[in-house]
């Protein structure tokens, strides 16, 4: 039976990321973090809160403590708290500033803390917090943050890796579906109503199918389109699962009689080849851009690879950032969604899409059936 009541994240799994955070605040002397991320705040708290779609303003939605340990989260339930965040260490939403300075005063330590740390700020917030920690000093928090969570402890690849299953088998209902005469919203609804009845109601992206362009390297149409035989339709799947988003990616020929175009599908299975090889520790990051360079396709319209956990995770590889990538090295424990992407004029688009996990070894599919287009 699927369970679909609202729970915290495994205490083991939360203490083991709360555990990294005290430490590297104790390594920076850091007394307190503040966070406005939902990513960061599911991070510390391990308590999962009301999912929004779309940016928002950075506000005091957890807080974590050094000296104790201890977590205050934004939160007007007590549904899905861990049971190690007491409910007099909750505080409501408000739309009035001076409440929450208020709120943040009454945390223990807010008077006399001398550093804290903050993952994003407005001008707004730079004004406000002061009145909460008089003594202290407002740092950039962010970075430690990312330290923190761009590789990965075994327990979080596991959830990636579950996430990635139930995407997997929405997918696979999804793929099914693909005939002449279905849209991309049919073929995205089916796609929902697998994932939800595996019990997640968050999917990673609104739009899951679409028919590649014959025309443009790059073209989503923005009406829904009925699918003909001989086009490339692109599966864009991902789901939410604990927090933690799997997510993949698929084209197929809508008519089964209709091979995918020999040379198209061969320069990507060389570019997959490329990339994969570039996921060795201690390698650049260029060295995933330079893949394409080397198989001779054109930068992707995506980035070629980003991080995957509870959001906003870090890498992030796309030929817009070289200099980016040029700073950072793949590191064992990092999980990536690795994109290969390759078009031809008057056939179409190949979009693949693998979660990778870095292992000290080099790089692991976590997918079941991993997709080989000139050898499928």
């Amino acid at each position: 039976m699927t369970v679909t009541e609202v729970r915290p994240d495994d205490a083991t799994l939360r203490v083991a990321r709360r555990t990294r955070v005290l430490a590297q605040m104790e390594a920076a002397d850091i007394d307190v973090l503040v966070v406005g991320r939902e990513g960061n705040a599911r991070y510390v708290s391990g308590a999962p809160r009301l999912w929004t779609a779309g940016s928002r303003a950075f506000g005091p939605g957890c807080v974590l403590v050094r000296a104790t340990g201890s977590v205050h989260l934004l939160s007007t339930w007590d549904e899905g708290i861990p049971d190690d965040i007491p409910h007099e260490h909750l505080y409501g939403i408000s739309f009035n500033a001076a409440n929450f300075v208020k709120a943040l005063q009454r945390i223990e330590g807010a008077a006399t803390a001398r550093t804290v740390a903050t993952d994003a700020l407005t001008p707004s917030s730079a004004q406000l917090l002061p009145k909460a920690f008089p003594s202290a000093e407002l740092v950039d928090g962010e970075p430690l943050l990312r330290r923190v969570r761009r590789v990965k402890m075994p327990e979080e690849v596991d959830a990636i890796r579950a996430s990635v299953r139930v995407a997997e088998r929405a997918l696979g209902e999804a793929e099914v579906a693909l005939a002449p005469g279905v849209t991309e919203r049919q073929l995205t609804g089916v796609f929902m109503e697998a994932m939800a009845s595996a019990g997640v109601t968050t999917p990673a992206t609104q739009d899951v199918a679409w028919v590649t362009s014959r025309q443009d390297p790059w073209h989503r149409a923005s009406r829904d389109l009925a699918v003909e035989p001989g086009d490339l339709v692109a599966f864009d799947a991902g789901v939410i699962l604990g927090g933690y988003s799997g997510e993949l990616g698929r084209t197929h020929a809508v008519d089964g009689d209709v091979a995918i175009d020999r040379g198209l599908s061969q320069t990507w299975d060389e570019l997959w080849d490329r990339l994969l090889a570039a996921c060795r520790p201690g390698a650049p990051l260029t060295g995933l851009l330079d893949a394409y360079e080397a198989a001779g396709v054109p930068p992707p319209p995506m980035p070629v690879a980003r991080g995957l956990g509870l959001g906003f995770d870090l890498p992030l590889v796309t030929h817009a950032l070289p200099r980016t990538a040029g700073e950072q090295q793949v590191e064992p424990g990092m999980v990536l969604a690795l994109t290969a992407y390759a078009w031809k004029e008057r056939v179409g688009a190949l979009f693949g899409q693998e979660p990778v996990v870095v292992t000290a070894g080099g790089p692991e599919l976590l997918t079941t059936n991993p997709f080989r287009y000139a050898r499928s």
